[in-house]
């Protein structure tokens, strides 16, 4: 089993270039079934989970050529299958955008019970199946896989309004609804930077998306998407956990090829621990000198904190002077990594949803396992800033997220 092993207790100097967002392409790739034609993207993140999706557009008939590290070029005119492969499609959470994708397009479509990351309770998608339903599609659940199929050749554009502002359901119902027939509106939508990325790369390809970045989402269906060429927006989550290393260690580092807009939850932030943060064209210069300071830090839908940042930014916060509180308000059961933060010296009392983080002086190397993508994140931010060596296990959970992070680390 790979491991990382980190000599901590050393600041950061240096630039690091960020990737191509992963919480985009995951939802990109699986859309480019929709495109009846060569889609060819660009800026994606070398990361496992944009290679087994990849392996599953495969899988169902889509030609793929690899241009280069960061571009891939598919034609899913061809298409012989619209069941996934189970073993591939449970391994990774993303694979439920693969329904909405080939309903979209086929009007039907079998996806395996999505897998990724564990946060120790369920990650519900009744929402996608509300939304499916309402455009006229009937759904179920047999068998390990979810079935969706609508009873016409075509799905019917309607009003959703969802109960609570989910990203995935967001992106799996607008891909639905970009080649049904008549207007759709999503309400309460949610309104992440990577909802924008793939409402614009559909719209590059053919679709007629209106009100992707507010709460309200307007549809036209359209008969086709035909191939184009789009790039992927940078990673806003890769970004803030190299600013929260920064944060930690100490140090100084330059974060390139940023949009600084998606930056200022995250920055707003960290300047209030006392860090220094200046904003260029598309960098960001992280600096920090003197002791951290506390602050209170509640996960909110897009403009508010990211949940994908908490586990980072409470790494930070276990280091600060005085008590913070973190307030987890998106997923609950997100706090399994704070049992690994203790064995290195942190004090962090859990009680439901909310962390009790009291600052302490330094922590030490340990042992340390993560449990999923953004945990696995806070514990080498630890490791970075812990005196002495830890040694990360359970490794592949980070490498779903993070393009080469060891180099871009060291």
């Amino acid at each position: 089993m790979t491991k990382y092993i980190v000599q901590g207790g050393k600041p950061l100097f240096g630039e690091v270039e960020i990737s191509g967002a992963k919480n985009a392409a995951v939802a990109i790739i699986p859309a480019a079934l929709m495109v009846d034609g060569v889609c060819r993207i660009e800026n994606l993140p070398q990361i496992s989970d944009v290679t087994m999706s990849l392996k599953i557009l495969e899988n169902l008939g889509a030609q793929i050529r690899v241009v280069n590290r960061h571009t891939v070029e598919i034609d899913s005119t061809c298409i012989r299958s619209t069941r996934t492969d189970y073993e591939l499609a449970r391994k990774i959470r993303a694979s439920y955008y693969l329904i909405g994708a080939l309903l979209g397009r086929f009007g039907h479509g079998e996806v395996a019970m999505p897998g990724g990351c564990n946060f120790g309770g369920v990650r519900p998608i009744d929402l996608h199946v509300k939304g499916f339903t309402s455009l006229g599609a009937k759904v179920t659940v047999e068998g390990g896989f979810i079935r969706a199929a609508a009873d016409r050749p075509r799905l019917k554009g309607a009003n959703i309004y969802l109960d609570v502002v989910s990203v995935g359901a967001t992106m799996n119902i607008m891909m639905a609804a970009a080649m049904a027939e008549g207007n759709t509106v999503i309400e309460n939508a949610a309104r992440e930077p990577h909802i924008v990325d793939l409402a614009n790369f559909l719209n590059s390809m053919g679709a007629n998306i209106r009100g992707a970045g507010t709460d309200t989402i307007k549809i036209r269906g359209v008969d086709r998407l035909r191939g184009g060429s789009y790039a992927i927006i940078p990673d806003q989550i890769e970004a803030g956990t190299y600013m929260a290393a920064a944060a930690a260690a100490g140090g100084q580092i330059l974060v390139k090829n940023i949009i600084p807009k998606h930056m200022d939850c995250i920055t707003a932030k960290l300047q209030e621990c006392g860090v220094e943060v200046e904003e260029h064209e598309d960098t960001l210069l992280v600096r920090r000198n003197g002791p951290l300071r506390r602050a209170n830090i509640k996960t909110l839908p897009y403009p508010g904190f990211p949940t994908d940042m908490q586990p980072q930014i409470t790494t930070v916060l276990s280091l600060a002077q005085g008590i913070s509180l973190v307030t987890e308000s998106v997923w609950s059961s997100r706090y399994r990594y704070v049992d690994e933060l203790r064995r290195m010296g942190a004090s962090i009392q859990v009680d439901d949803k909310t962390a009790v983080v009291e600052g302490v002086d330094h922590l030490v190397g340990a042992p340390i396992q993560a449990s999923d993508l953004r945990a696995g994140a806070a514990l080498v931010i630890a490791a970075l800033a812990a005196r002495g060596q830890s040694e990360i296990s359970c490794v592949h959970y980070i490498e779903r997220g993070y393009e080469n992070l060891v180099e871009k680390l060291r």
